[in-house]
């Protein structure tokens, strides 16, 4: 049988196998006629799997949470043959930050998977412009102050023997994602030199990407979703300083202006996309929506398969699907129903674990992306499920916001 295994979502922050319901993906397979096999791993989250500071990173310890990924994965190679399953034939797929760590993944170890995966499949993120380990020590020095280790000499070995529940309430001081920060994450993979030896796009730019097909693709809305705690941001003037405070505190302020410019507060252009002046909970919520989506979810998207084109087989879809849903139309998770209610992405999905290529059923075939020929698949409400476009939406906005993203990662 061919395993699929699947790593949940939850910003980092939180998020169980339990929650999904890996039986619809069986049933899909079998009325396909593809043996496959659902495997789904936990991994440690926020704090407890991506802790970063200078501690961190002299005791070699960082990204904790992809390295449980990364030893489920051995742990498949070892022991799926006893569940009927082939080790060589391994897809590894995710949604949000699910996504991202089968995205990170690819880059880990300089792009060498180990044999531990023949496929990759992201719904709603791709290698974030993640930096350094050390950006995240004000975090790190602030659970530190939470759970009364500051005085210790050796403040990492202080918070290994502060209690569970203890540790947990102080986690629960930082940033969330539905904080008024939002994508800014406080807990998040980082380079740590070792199994990211980089900002994960500059791996991607620099080729060390594991050679293997995959499918990426994003919701239509990706930003809605986090834009709801910004309420409160009316005006150009908070806008500009939000982004320079949160998103490039070290960019100058000319850069912060060139993205206001291609993200302009008209409210036709922003998101809910093609809504017209729809939408606008506030002046700048459209705004915000649309910067958000391609800053963390579609130039990043792009940003991978620019680079891989003509290097691997490479798939790209974007859902546009519950477009109608006030405020959020086709939000971040939107797609979540195409597979886990085993409709059309579902199949494209099985037969990708199968054959390398979501093709060979009944439904729209999906031409392969290229640089030169950009094929994206559309899934739709309506009579018409399933259409084809170009991935050449947004270029100069997304082209320029993958510039900053790169000299100034998250």
């Amino acid at each position: 049988m061919l395993p699929l295994i699947w790593i949940y979502g939850g910003a980092f922050q939180e998020g169980a196998t339990s929650i999904y319901n890996g039986t619809v993906i069986v049933d899909k397979a079998i009325s396909l006629g593809v043996p496959a096999i659902y495997v789904s791993m936990n991994y440690r989250v926020n704090a407890f799997g991506f802790l970063a500071s200078q501690e961190v990173k002299d005791a070699g310890v960082g990204n904790l949470g992809l390295r449980d990924q990364r030893l489920a994965l051995y742990w498949v190679q070892k022991y799926i043959c006893a569940f009927g399953g082939d080790p060589t034939k391994v897809t590894i797929w995710g949604e949000s930050a699910g996504a991202v760590s089968v995205g990170l993944q690819l880059v880990a170890n300089n792009g060498n998977s180990d044999g531990l995966f023949r496929a990759g499949f992201m719904q709603s993120g791709s290698p974030l412009p993640s930096g350094d380990i050390l950006e995240g020590q004000k975090y790190y020095d602030a659970l530190v102050y939470e759970t009364g280790c500051s005085s210790a000499c050796d403040t990492l070995q202080c918070l290994r023997e502060v209690p569970y529940q203890a540790l947990l309430d102080a986690v629960d001081q930082s940033p969330s994602l539905f904080s008024y920060q939002s994508l800014i994450l406080a807990w998040q993979p980082r380079a740590d030199g070792v199994f990211l030896t980089d900002d994960p796009q500059k791996l991607v730019q620099q080729g060390f990407v594991a050679d293997v097909p995959f499918v990426t693709g994003d919701c239509d809305d990706e930003g809605t979703l986090f834009s709801f705690s910004t309420l409160n941001v009316t005006t150009d003037a908070q806008f500009e300083e939000y982004i320079q405070t949160y998103w490039f505190p070290t960019a100058p302020s000319a850069t912060i202006k060139e993205v206001m410019q291609y993200y302009s507060a008209n409210i036709s252009q922003g998101s809910p996309f093609d809504t017209g002046t729809l939408n606008a909970l506030t002046p700048q919520f459209k705004r915000f929506a649309a910067f958000q989506g391609d800053a963390m979810f579609e130039a990043p998207r792009r940003l991978l398969l620019h680079n891989r084109s003509g290097k691997q087989a490479l798939w790209t879809y974007t859902s546009k699907r519950f477009k109608t849903l006030p405020y959020l139309g086709a939000a971040h998770g939107s797609d979540l129903s195409n597979v886990f209610e085993g409709q059309d992405l579902a199949a494209y999905l099985v037969r990708f674990v199968s054959n390398l290529d979501p093709n060979g059923g009944t439904d729209l075939y999906w031409p392969q992306y290229t640089t030169a020929e950009p094929h994206m698949l559309e899934l739709l409400d309506g009579s018409i499920q399933q259409a084809l476009t170009e991935d050449t939406y947004r270029a100069d906005a997304m082209a320029f916001l993958t510039k900053v993203l790169l000299a100034y990662p998250l």
